[in-house]
């Protein structure tokens, strides 16, 4: 019989999509609690599919879990992330709940941490790593003692956000005082109106009516290469790990459009470190900055969900929906065909919409998922062609109306 998998999101992520397929032919039953309108919608992978909601979130995710009855759930994004802690805190009368909760993500001892930017870093040097200098900041003030200790530009971050909406660079101090009353401001009564009418995305509105400020930190600048992890683990063990440095991004704040797979000593290091630290299962997501010239890899930060990457099936060790089966099937790892040999993969749609005439489309692996052409539709749907020249028009008819790749 096989076992199901809850996808636990908040937000419309095609990433979301493309790791359901994985893990259904991994081996799974895929389930998702999901809002509305979602492109998972548009593939054929899903069992069964519960509804999100921004105003009731404990309940929405609650219900769908005893309906699912899955034996592992993943989170999709921090504020899912959130919630499943926020259930384990709150579901005193439900132990099952609490347990597979536990059993999927780690001990609730380590729930706090991972969403603690400034505790996080302050446990990872613990244990020896490289990391930036990080602190809390109260207020203003509190960033004003900070730069005088350190050098300008500083990194500041707001707890709880994604997708780089949360990080602000500060070259001044006035920079600095500026970002930090944005990102720690409760949202706007306007822009969580805007969400729930226009975007169907009622999640902004609960934080508005409890004032809840999120938390901000400084952290130190460090010059290089920005890189990233994603590992499948089981009580503290690493089960497979995917390491890339980033090539491109869709911009200067946000995902990755391309990256390299590469092996480095100090990341593998501080996965594994965190990973035991924690005894973390489940998917989880690392952040670094590599060095200049050195390749040192400094942790900024932990990403404690799926991250946008755990779909790549790149062999052994490397295979994180097979990894994750394994766990919970407790068989060995069978490890699926290698998408690719090659080690720059172009993500799907995220490097397109950047620029549909990158290099990068030809010369790197670009990751499009043949396999449900009406998923490829909707995310071609999705850009605005509007300031398009009649040449990307055309390349954009004709990637879309493909229904199987041509051989590589």
């Amino acid at each position: 019989m096989k076992p199901t998998t809850l996808l636990v999101t908040t937000s419309r992520w095609v990433p979301t999509a493309r790791l359901g397929m994985a893990l259904a032919q991994a081996g799974f039953n895929v389930d998702v609690v999901c809002p509305s309108s979602h492109p998972i919608d548009r593939t054929s992978i899903v069992r069964h599919r519960y509804s999100y909601s921004g105003l009731f979130p404990a309940q929405a995710i609650s219900k769908a879990i005893s309906a699912s009855s899955p034996e592992i759930l993943i989170p999709c994004d921090d504020l899912a992330t959130t919630h499943l802690h926020e259930i384990y805190a709150t579901e005193v009368g439900s132990p099952s709940v609490r347990n597979l909760i536990a059993r999927s993500l780690g001990p609730p001892s380590s729930f706090g941490i991972c969403r603690d930017r400034s505790a996080f870093i302050q446990m990872a040097a613990s244990e020896g790593l490289r990391v930036p200098a990080t602190s809390m900041l109260l207020d203003t003030g509190a960033f004003r003692n900070w730069i005088a200790a350190h050098d300008l530009p500083a990194v500041l971050k707001s707890n709880g956000s994604t997708g780089g909406e949360g990080v602000r660079v500060a070259r001044t101090a006035e920079d600095g005082a500026r970002a930090f009353d944005k990102l720690s401001a409760p949202p706007l009564l306007a822009r969580a109106l805007k969400r729930a009418l226009l975007d169907r995305d009622t999640t902004s509105i609960p934080p508005y009516i409890r004032g809840i400020r999120p938390g901000v930190c400084a952290q130190e600048f460090i010059v290089g290469r920005e890189a990233t992890s994603l590992i499948a683990c089981h009580d503290g063990k690493i089960l497979a790990a995917l390491h890339f440095e980033v090539l491109n991004k869709v911009h200067a704040a946000g995902p990755a459009s391309v990256l390299r797979l590469i092996d480095n000593v100090d990341m593998s290091r501080a996965a594994e470190k965190i990973a035991n630290r924690l005894a973390l299962s489940g998917l989880h997501g690392f952040d670094f900055m590599l060095e200049g010239n050195t390749a040192h890899a400094y942790l900024i930060e932990m990403n404690p969900r799926a991250t946008q990457v755990g779909h790549l099936m790149l062999g052994p060790g490397r295979d994180l929906p097979a990894a994750l089966y394994a766990a919970v099937t407790g068989s060995p790892i069978q490890t699926a065909d290698k998408a690719t040999d090659k080690n720059v993969i172009a993500l799907f749609p995220g490097e397109w919409n950047r620029d549909p005439e990158s290099h990068f489309l030809k010369s790197a692996y670009h990751d499009i998922p043949w396999s449900e052409p009406e998923l490829i539709r909707f995310c071609l749907r999705k850009q605005d062609a509007t300031a398009w020249s009649n040449q990307q028009k055309k390349q954009m008819q004709t990637l879309a109306s493909i229904e199987s790749p041509s051989a590589e």
